[in-house]
């Protein structure tokens, strides 16, 4: 393919993960000094590897997430988790993924994932809910049950 098509076609598909937000940011960003590089980002990671055909985004954004948390690469990372809902993941998804992926990175690495991808939730508007949020609602409910039984009748002593 054509440095032209390939770039085109990655354009279509990094919008597409990212968010015409993000892409309309990062390249009226450009410089003289990185213009080619990040034209080489959209020739080859997004216009030749998200392009082919072997594995479909929501893999290829499974495998993204693992592998920035392998790197440590926590600002890759948190693009990733927004961009993860474009590709059909879902919170329950990105927990996942933490997990099996801090079995093999360590629990370090895990912990920093847990602490960035809450941080990113929260900046998009799905921030997790606090446990003490949940158990409050529960806890009045239980209370009102026990207030709402009746006391057992008491009967007078035999005589």
């Amino acid at each position: 393919m054509k440095d032209d098509k390939r770039y085109a076609a990655g354009m279509k598909v990094r919008r597409a993960v990212l968010g015409d937000k993000w892409v309309k940011k990062a390249t009226a960003a450009r410089t003289t000094f990185d213009e080619e590089w990040q034209a080489h980002i959209t020739q080859f990671a997004w216009g030749e590897v998200w392009t082919r055909p072997g594995l479909k985004r929501e893999i290829r954004s499974y495998m993204t997430l693992a592998l920035m948390i392998a790197l440590g690469r926590w600002e890759e990372f948190n693009l990733h988790v927004v961009a993860a809902f474009n590709n059909g993941l879902d919170e329950n998804d990105i927990k996942e993924i933490i997990f099996h992926a801090a079995c093999y990175c360590g629990v370090p690495a895990g912990n920093n994932a847990f602490a960035e991808a809450k941080k990113t939730l929260a900046e998009i508007g799905r921030a997790p809910k606090l446990l003490t949020e949940l158990e409050a609602p529960r806890k009045k409910a239980s209370a009102k049950k026990v207030s709402a039984k009746k006391a057992p009748a008491k009967t007078a002593p035999a005589k």
